[in-house]
Parts: C-alpha cells; structure tokens; sequence
C-alpha cells in the first residue's frame, strides 16, 4: 500500500491526552510507538499512518485537510477556529472549564464586563464571552494563568480545572457555570468522515463499548425469567439456553459496567445462581 493511500492520523505526542490516546488505539489494534521521540509511525497491515502532534496544533491540520483525522480535546478544537469538525466521543480525557476570581468576591458572569480576562484558550472565552453578550479584555498566557490575578496581570481567569486545588492554592475560587465540558474527541475536516475511516471507527466504538460493558452469564428457575429479563435487558436482548437441570435456564447478557455489583445482587435475591462477571476486550455490535 502506498503512502498516499493510507489514512493520515494526529495523535497527540505528549501532555494528558498522550497516552491514554495511544493506549485506546493499542486496544483498537494499531501499532503506536514506543519511542516518545518518534514523529511519524506507518502501521501499513492496518492502511494507517499516525504522526504525533502538539494537540493544540491538530485542529489546525486537520482543518486545513493536511491530515484526515484527528484526537484532541474538545478545548483545543473549538478554541483554534479551525475547519474542523467532532465526529465522536472518546471517552477520556474529561475536563470542566471555568471561571475563577479571589476568594469572596461574589462575582457572576454578568460581572465579567469591562473584566481582564486571563486564559490559555482566548478563542474558546470570546466564543462564549459572545454568546452571553459579555465585552472583557482577554489576557492571552500559556500556562500558570492563576498566578496572574496575584500579580495583577487579570482581575479574573478562566482555566482548565480538574481538582480545583491549584486555584484554592492562589487564593480564587470559581463562580458561574461551566464555559465547557470537554473531553477528549475524534475529529475530521468535514461532519461525515471518508470512507476510508470507517474502519477506525468502528474499531473505536468496539473499545468504547468494550470499556462501557461487562457481560454476565447466570443461572435462574425459568419461572424467576421475567424478573431476570427486568434486570438484565441486555443491549437487544439476553440470550438464554436450556439447562440439564429441569425448570431452569442459563442467561448471557451485556450489562453497564458500573452497575454490575448492584445488578449481581438483584439477580441473587431473585433466585440466580452461578453468577458470572466478565470483562469483554472487543466487540463490535
């Protein structure tokens, strides 16, 4: 295969997203590289190519058609204006966006008028500063933007925040509600990807599915099968077999992860037995 007809990846080449990137395509089954200063991997058994970027440079790339597809995070995307579109959630990479002043001030979005602004992402704040009908100055710094209200650089900043500790740190707190939600997104020039991407996303919504669901296998009396059924729908619907055992029979059934201690009790205490949980590693549906 030639290079020109593989699928041209970004993949971010370090920072948060980096490697649970790579670690989502590992489990697609792509090759990724094992060497942090390597640029450009060519996996041809799979008719792909990735090249590991700064992700807040992948927007842009793929915006201009340089590449087809793309893995940033939502921030980063809307933030860079470029010609780009999300095709699908990751599932990793979850960040909340805010506002944030000194501790006591009482301040709302309305109050952000007249304001200077310090932030990392100036495209994504007038976005939303235009769309709330609020006019602020924006201070542009990369990085550290909670230092600029202690040293009077902004009288307001508007971050990335994950734990919120760094701000308690430097004496803000936040106020308003969230400017965005992002997390971490395939993204494509245009709404509805080539062809040729299909593949890869029908890989990657295995993985997210695989990473969503457990599979459960039990036992129960077929007169409790109803009441099993209630617990366990399954995504269509459970698969059930006769047992030796007269009057009983063994279900299968995909069940949401993160309920599935919760949904092992409910299945006892209607008659289940035997009662198995397993990991599912791929799927495709």
């Amino acid at each position: 295969m030639s290079t020109s007809e593989l699928l041209r990846i970004a993949v971010p080449n370090k920072g948060s997203l980096a490697e649970a990137a790579a670690q989502m395509l590992r489990e697609a089954g792509y090759r990724q590289r094992n060497d942090p200063k390597e640029l450009v991997l060519t996996d041809e058994e799979n008719g792909v190519e990735f090249y590991y970027l700064r992700p807040r440079d992948i927007a842009v790339y793929v915006g201009e058609g340089t590449l087809d597809i793309g893995i940033t995070g939502r921030d980063m995307l809307l933030d860079s204006g470029a010609e780009a579109h999300e095709v699908m959630e990751l599932g990793f990479g979850g960040t909340r966006f805010r506002f944030a002043a000194p501790n006591g001030l009482g301040l709302t979005t309305a109050d952000l008028a007249g304001k200077r602004i310090a932030t990392s992402y100036p495209g994504l704040v007038k976005r939303y500063l235009d769309r709330i009908g609020v006019q602020a100055r924006l201070i542009q710094l990369d990085g550290a933007v909670e230092s600029s209200v202690r040293l009077g650089v902004a009288d307001v900043i508007a971050d990335v925040v994950e734990t919120g500790t760094t701000l308690r740190q430097a004496g803000l707190e936040l106020f308003g509600e969230p400017i965005l939600e992002s997390q971490a997104v395939l993204i494509s020039r245009s709404e509805t990807p080539s062809d040729c991407a299909d593949l890869l996303l029908r890989r990657l919504k295995g993985v997210i599915t695989a990473r969503t669901y457990h599979m459960i296998d039990y036992n129960v009396p077929k007169a409790k099968l109803e009441q099993a059924f209630a617990i366990t729908p399954g995504l269509d619907s459970p698969t059930v077999s006769p047992l030796a055992q007269e009057g009983w029979v063994a279900v299968r059934a995909m069940i949401p992860r993160a309920e599935s201690q919760r949904i092992m009790d409910a299945l006892w205490d209607v008659g289940a037995e035997a009662i198995l949980v397993t990991t599912i590693h791929a799927c495709r549906l």
